[in-house]
């Protein structure tokens, strides 16, 4: 495991993993959120955007935490390893309103933790409905030399972590 990306919905747990695996594995960690938001939840520019990915892409080892499903494909040509936190609805809902209300959790610099309702009908609606599904579509069309790890809940996630010791 060279080349690691880590997808799932918002409060799965995507950075609290990576930032784990980095340290465990000793590999460089990009959160997609620090290269895409600038502060003030002001987007990069599209172009800047993918500029940006491709130089971290193109190194021999990362770890790339995020989803944003419109460059996927893109970052499974380059990785080795693609651990998808399949948590449940609820779960990722809670998490979310826990990070918002506590203001704790990873954030991209600049970007204090928001949530309305648009995001959380994202979080409890759209990205298991229909995200969630792109994501496993992907992978069913992915080269074999991609090793797919779907971690299902909190326990999967600490057994698969104990077992890379």
């Amino acid at each position: 495991m060279q080349r690691i990306l880590v997808i799932g919905c918002c409060g799965a747990g995507k950075s609290t993993l990576s930032e784990e695996l980095s340290v465990r594995l000793n590999l460089p960690l990009v959160h997609l959120d620090r290269l895409f938001w600038k502060p003030g939840w002001i987007e990069q520019e599209e172009l800047v955007f993918a500029e940006l990915l491709q130089a971290e892409l193109e190194r021999d080892e990362w770890i790339i935490d995020g989803n944003y499903l419109r460059n996927l494909p893109l970052r499974l040509e380059y990785a080795d390893t693609v651990i998808l936190l399949n948590l449940n609805r609820w779960i990722c809902t809670w998490r979310v309103l826990k990070r918002w209300i506590f203001q704790e959790g990873y954030q991209a610099v600049g970007c204090p933790q928001q949530v309305d309702l648009t995001f959380l009908q994202y979080v409890f609606w759209d990205y298991p409905q229909r995200d969630r599904a792109k994501a496993l579509e992907l992978k069913d069309r992915c080269p074999n030399s991609v090793n797919w790890i779907v971690l299902d809940n909190s326990i999967d996630i600490r057994k698969w972590l104990s077992a890379l010791n």
